[in-house]
């Protein structure tokens, strides 16, 4: 299969329903050489089938494992900072989150046995900047949640993380609101049990 076959299969993939996404996900799944060029395409900053390619790689990364991305942790990391449009930069921020809640789990598992500091460094990197810059609400609610969780581990992000969110994602949405305090709670709860 080739790359322009993946293409056209995104860009033909109607209405983001369930059924399309997993008819387009079982195309890279049974034909898993295709999951580097899902990827690739994924980061095509400004083109159209970047928005469905991040659709269906956080499809198959949620609803068949999050390990399907475990050899790729590489190529995702550092091209994170490239996404430029809002609905490629949703998924990848879940995707970021389900990274950090595998970094964090007291069970080994293919994410946390390859992920690198490097890796880990670059999504806290461009986590940040989703958090300066004016992002959807789900992309700051997973952003928030991921720096929470890599701040764990790594001290000096707690304090970063609290200090954007009571000078500025306090003053945004309800929904922004309500996550800011629930993330600062956290980082007050951890910080209590150290």
């Amino acid at each position: 299969m080739t790359i322009e076959f993946l293409s056209n299969e995104l860009l033909n993939l109607g209405p983001a329903t369930k059924e399309n996404r997993d008819r387009v996900a079982n195309i890279v799944l049974e034909n898993i050489e295709c999951f580097p060029m899902l990827l690739q395409l994924t980061f095509q900053a400004n083109d159209k089938v970047s928005v469905k390619a991040a659709w269906i790689l956080e499809w198959i990364c949620t609803h068949y494992g999050i390990d399907y991305l475990s050899d790729y942790l590489e190529e995702f990391t550092s091209q994170l900072s490239k996404l430029k449009l809002d609905s490629a930069i949703r998924p990848c921020a879940k995707l970021c989150e389900q990274i950090a809640i595998c970094s964090d789990m007291s069970t080994d598992n293919p994410i946390k046995s390859r992920l690198t500091s490097q890796q880990i460094e670059r999504i806290v990197e461009t986590g940040f900047d989703w958090l300066i810059t004016p992002q959807k609400i789900a992309v700051r609610a997973y952003t928030m949640n991921t720096l929470f969780l890599f701040g764990k581990n790594i001290d000096w992000i707690h304090n970063e993380l609290s200090h954007i969110i009571r000078t500025k994602i306090i003053h945004e949405s309800k929904g922004c609101k309500a996550r800011g305090k629930h993330v600062i709670n956290a980082i007050e709860k951890h910080s209590q049990r150290l």
